[in-house]
C-alpha cells in the first residue's frame, strides 16, 4: 500500500488538475484546499502566498514530467532519428481525454502570469526549456551520425517545445483534441524531410 501523501503534495497535485482546468488567475486558495482535502491553515503552513504555490507547481509539473519521459518507450530506440520520431510519438499518443489531461501546466500559467508574476515567469521557463533540453543530445547525434552543422540543436528544441504548446492553444480554442494531434502531425512530417539522408551525388572523373 503506497504511503499516504502530506498536505503539501496534495496541493500541488490539486494544483496541476485545477490550474489546467480554470487557469491560475481564476483559481483560489479555496477551490485548492478543497480539491486537495486539506485546510487553509494547512496551505498557509505550506506556501506565503498563491504565487509561492505557483512556482512549487511548476517545479512539481516538471518532476513529474521528467519520470514520465524518462520511462517513455522512444528511450530505449537506438537509432536517434527513430528516438526523435518516437518522441513526437508519445507526445502526440498522451493527447486525449479532455483538455486539463493533456495540456501543459507550465504554458497553461505563464501565458497568463509572465508579466504579473515574475518568479512564475521564470519556473516556468526553466521547467519547459529544461524539458526542451532533454532532445537536445538526441538531435545532435542526428547531426554528428549525417556529419552535419547546419541545425542549431538547441533552437530545434525549443522549436519543437514551441509546436507543443501552440498545438495546446488550439486545442482549447478550437476545444478539439484533434487540431493538437495533427499539428504534432505536420511536425513529424517536418522533422522526417529534415533528417531524411540525403543521396550522395557522384563525382565527375
Amino acid at each position: 500500500m503506497p504511503p499516504s501523501k502530506d498536505a503539501r503534495t496534495k496541493l500541488l497535485d490539486a494544483a496541476l488538475a485545477v490550474i489546467r482546468g480554470k487557469g491560475f488567475a481564476a483559481t483560489s486558495v479555496d477551490e485548492l484546499c478543497q480539491a486537495a482535502g486539506v485546510t487553509k491553515g494547512a496551505f498557509f503552513h505550506h506556501f506565503h502566498t498563491k504565487e509561492e504555490l505557483g512556482v512549487a507547481a511548476a517545479r512539481h509539473f516538471g518532476e513529474m514530467a521528467a519520470g514520465l519521459f524518462a520511462a517513455a518507450p522512444y528511450q530505449s530506440v537506438a537509432d536517434p532519428c527513430e528516438r526523435l520520431l518516437g518522441y513526437v510519438d508519445f507526445r502526440t499518443a498522451m493527447i486525449a481525454g479532455e483538455i486539463p489531461e493533456y495540456t501543459c501546466l507550465l504554458g497553461t500559467m505563464v501565458q497568463e502570469a509572465y508579466a504579473t508574476h515574475p518568479a512564475i515567469r521564470e519556473a516556468c521557463e526553466r521547467e519547459m526549456i529544461g524539458h526542451a533540453m532533454t532532445i537536445e543530445p538526441v538531435i545532435t547525434a542526428i547531426l554528428a551520425r549525417q556529419g552535419r552543422s547546419d541545425v542549431d540543436p538547441a533552437s530545434l528544441a525549443s522549436h519543437i517545445q514551441g509546436v507543443l504548446q501552440g498545438a495546446f492553444i488550439l486545442a482549447k480554442a478550437t476545444g478539439d483534441a484533434r487540431v493538437a494531434a495533427d499539428s504534432l502531425g505536420h511536425l513529424r512530417r517536418y522533422l522526417t524531410l529534415l533528417f531524411e539522408p540525403q543521396p550522395q551525388r557522384e563525382t565527375l572523373a
